[in-house]
């Protein structure tokens, strides 16, 4: 009975032993959450650095977007400023200048065709002036001068130096008609010659201060630099843009005016020919008594 009893209290005693058992697994579980923990630190300089990227790809955009004209001229220097505007305001009167000198040869030379087609067929100083009438110009100016000279010289029974000084008063007439025709010429040639050097003045007055602003920042970012420079070539591009246009307007109004001062030169000669074929009526025996 004490053999029989001994391996029923050793059946009991064994299922105490699953415990024991039990407790290696339990142990092995905190391994697990080591790789959960170490997953966020691996994740997170990614996510900053996006979010850096981010931020500076929107500074990026709003320092290109503030590089516009208006903003650089209105951040640039008094001095820049100063020039900007003079350059603005000679390239206004420059255009000014070509809107009138068209409008005004465009006149004088429809004017000067129109006189030379009615006297065409005059063949005196008189019927000259009743085919054209009280119309202004050169033509009726020139026409006027030859008939004083012919009524100051009535009582003179000869006719020497009449022509020379009716010439003499048309060539007067002409000199100032050229004078008056080239009014404007000087100042478009002063702004073509002047407006580059005068943008240049301001280009290089805004990169000094473009480079005493790097200076006192101690910086050499481009977000830095480029708006000074940029607010600085804005003058030179200025200049250019007042003395491109000034330089051919001048060109092509040399053109028109010396065309038309060869034009009214010529028309001097007609009128100096009526005078002469005046002359001719008025004395008809003067060259038989000569002889």
């Amino acid at each position: 009975m004490l053999a029989l009893a001994a391996p029923s209290s050793a059946q009991k005693a064994a299922p105490a032993a699953p415990p024991v058992v039990q407790q290696t697994p339990v142990q092995a579980q905190p391994a697990p959450p080591a790789p959960i923990q170490a997953a966020p630190p691996a994740q997170a300089p990614a996510a900053a650095a996006s979010a850096e990227n981010t931020s500076q790809s929107r500074s990026t955009t709003f320092v290109m977007r503030e590089l516009s004209p208006w903003s650089m001229f209105m951040s640039a220097d008094v001095i820049v400023k100063a020039v900007m505007i003079g350059l603005a305001f000679a390239s206004l009167m420059t255009w000014t200048i070509f809107i009138a000198k068209m409008v005004e040869l465009s006149v004088v030379q429809r004017k000067l065709r129109w006189a030379l087609a009615k006297i065409g067929d005059a063949r005196s100083l008189a019927e000259a002036q009743f085919a054209l009438g009280a119309k202004e110009g050169v033509l009726p100016s020139l026409l006027a001068a030859s008939m004083r000279e012919a009524r100051q010289s009535a009582g003179i029974s000869s006719d020497a130096g009449i022509k020379e000084r009716a010439a003499s008063s048309c060539a007067e007439i002409v000199r100032a008609e050229g004078r008056r025709i080239r009014l404007g010429m000087g100042l478009l040639a002063t702004i073509g010659a002047t407006s580059p050097f005068v943008g240049l003045f301001g280009t290089v007055w805004g990169i000094m201060n473009s480079f005493i602003g790097i200076s006192k920042s101690q910086t050499t970012n481009l977000a830095v630099v480029a708006p000074g420079i940029a607010e600085a070539l804005l003058a030179t591009a200025f200049g250019l843009a007042a003395a491109i246009p000034a330089v051919v307007i001048y060109n092509m109004f040399s053109r028109s005016i010396a065309h038309y001062r060869a034009v009214y030169a010529d028309t001097s000669v007609e009128i100096l020919t009526l005078v002469s074929r005046d002359l001719v009526q008025r004395y008809p025996a003067a060259a038989p008594a000569a002889e």
